[in-house]
């Protein structure tokens, strides 16, 4: 029997915070409560002055995908260690099929990539086809292999992007399988109308990335999807909201009832399109992602749609890339690799962001980087909780320790940072995947393999799809 102490911090849920330790025997949370007897032999971690909450939850990664002629430059071991320094112990990523490839075959393959994981990772299965054949392989993914969420997108023409008959006949199948909707809300065919409207005027730096995907398209892709499934009586989750309109289309459908969750990204909470702007390519090219970085005003937006519970779960869409990948854009900007990194940073940034600010509580900031996609993803209450019985994923953060984020000094795969140069206070020292230490305080203990595929059981009929 291992056992693990977290002794003298202040315990942090969704629902309120105590002065208490936290005993970790084989893997799960075995007592909560003050000056616990424990059994001789267990590691005791002294977390006097922090606090100890339920590991992060990534809901929206992509580590080692093949895209847009290159391979994301982490690894599921990459990736997951840089994970764990930061706070995150369990993430969500997306099986890729090839247009044609079975679902299932495609799961194998992302099964055999992430077994190196260091903490404990799940699939969603991103529908980039449709056929019976696809609808058939569902039933096996939800029943047998526990993949129940099913990503569609309405953008990215003709790779990615699947007709609005081909969507409904989709959602309709996540309904009947007891499955969650996820949408890549942007209108494609405005979108390819206006990269050839700014082909032709010859501007093909990364300035017009954002002038190709406005807000507007974001906002009306997701009316139009949460439109879909509410009529055919889905769930669905809207991922990575960065527009205001995008977040006004999620609150009105909450308002009227519709099970819809929205996430966003720590970026588009602070980040704005001027980035674009810059004269320095690989800058520019490094903050190139789809949807793109949104107007002043934006980022506020985004912030009162959390404030409101509009939007309540954050990711990062993790899909980082070197700046020479970038560079394969330097002719033509939609052919610049689309994603930034954030794995390592997100619970830093937003506590920075949030807590500091005064805008979140801690019991908030637990909500969004963990129980909120814990309950949503149907992994509730094993993860996302510090219940006894609940795996012992465990995240310590010091709210007086700074550090300053850099490409230099960051475990993520890339040679940049969209958070190059700045100071957060605020910091991860201690991370627990299912009771292993596997980080302390700069020491990156992880182990390869360590992590577990967790399967997700379906949905019942009474899922209200409205954390």
């Amino acid at each position: 029997m291992t056992s693990t102490v977290l002794r003298g911090g202040t315990l942090v849920s969704d629902q309120g915070r105590q002065r208490a330790d936290l005993l970790c025997t084989d893997g799960r949370i075995a007592a909560v409560g003050p000056s616990l007897d424990v059994p001789a032999g267990t590691e005791v971690i002294d977390v006097g002055g922090c606090f100890v909450m339920p590991g992060g939850i990534d809901p929206h990664t992509h580590m080692q995908l093949e895209m847009m002629g290159t391979v994301v430059a982490d690894t599921f071991l990459t990736g997951t260690a840089a994970a764990a320094a930061g706070g995150t112990t369990t993430i969500l990523d997306f099986v890729g099929p090839e247009a044609g490839q079975s679902p299932l075959d495609a799961l194998d393959v992302w099964r055999a990539r992430a077994a190196p994981s260091v903490i404990d990772y799940g699939f969603h299965m991103t529908v980039s086809w449709w056929s019976p054949a696809f609808s058939d392989a569902m039933a096996s993914l939800v029943a047998e292999h526990g993949v129940t969420s099913f990503k569609f997108f309405l953008a990215y023409k003709g790779r990615l992007m699947l007709p609005d008959a081909d969507l409904i006949a989709g959602f309709r199948r996540c309904r009947d399988l007891g499955a969650l909707v996820q949408v890549h809300a942007e209108n494609g065919e405005l979108i390819a109308y206006l990269q050839d409207e700014l082909r032709a005027e010859g501007i093909t730096g990364p300035a017009a990335h954002p002038r190709s995907r406005p807000p507007l398209l974001e906002g009306e892709a997701t009316l139009r999807a949460i439109a879909m499934a509410e009529t055919v009586g889905a769930a669905i989750y809207v991922v990575h909201v960065s527009a205001a309109e995008a977040a006004q289309a999620v609150r009105d459908a909450r308002a009227r009832g519709s099970r819809v969750v929205g996430e966003t990204l720590p970026g588009f909470l602070a980040i704005d399109d001027s980035v674009y702007a810059s004269p320095d390519f690989d800058f520019a090219a490094g903050h190139v992602m789809s949807p793109p970085y949104r107007p002043k005003g934006h980022p506020e937006a985004i912030w009162r749609a959390i404030d409101d519970d509009t939007l309540s779960t954050t990711g990062t869409d993790h899909c980082c890339f070197t700046r020479a990948q970038k560079r394969l854009g330097v002719d033509d900007y939609t052919k610049i690799p689309n994603g930034c990194g954030g794995v390592e940073d997100r619970l830093a940034v937003l506590w920075h962001l949030g807590v500091n600010s005064g805008r979140l509580t801690p019991e908030r900031f637990v909500a969004l980087t963990s129980t909120n996609a814990a309950k949503a993803f149907n992994l509730h209450p094993r993860k996302g909780s510090l219940a006894i019985g609940a795996d012992a994923d465990i995240v310590v953060l010091d709210p007086d320790k700074t550090r300053t984020l850099s490409a230099k000094t960051q475990r993520q795969n890339t040679d940049f940072s969209v958070w190059e140069g700045m100071e957060v206070k605020g910091v991860v020292v201690h991370t627990l995947s299912r009771g292993r230490h596997v980080y302390a305080d700069g020491d990156l203990r992880a182990e390869a393999g360590w992590g577990r595929y967790v399967p997700r059981k379906p949905f019942g009929p009474v899922y209200e799809g409205r954390i």
